[in-house]
């Protein structure tokens, strides 16, 4: 599990990212990752650190960050839907629509999220 100071960067990040503040988000975000220990006791966890960092990668527009982000995710959990979203709305909004579409087809299908 995350440790108590650990905890508290998840929920002040959390609260940064409701308050539209995304760079700072992604800082506190990024550190926790770098503390994080990522063994299998944590591992979902870290799932939900890496997707609420690509999110504030991606509306921080530092699009190729979230692209990074989401992909690592992808491949610890290849279904994960909303990555697949965040990959392909970073890559359109790059102006790279043919790589975006099959990423947005999958987080269609996995998760029903279309863009």
């Amino acid at each position: 599990m995350l440790g108590d100071s650990d905890h508290d960067r998840w929920v002040r990040a959390q609260a940064l990212f409701d308050e539209r503040a995304y760079r700072e988000a992604a800082v506190l975000l990024t550190e926790l990752l770098d503390a994080a220990d990522a063994s299998d006791d944590v591992r979902h966890e870290l799932t939900d650190v890496r997707l609420l960092l690509a999110r504030s990668l991606y509306h921080s527009a530092q699009l190729n960050g979230a692209i990074r982000v989401a992909t690592e995710l992808l491949e610890h959990d290849p279904n994960e839907p909303y990555a697949h979203l965040l990959v392909g709305r970073s890559l359109q909004r790059q102006g790279r629509r043919d790589e975006a579409q099959p990423h947005l087809r999958l987080a269609e299908l996995l998760g029903g999220y279309r863009a």
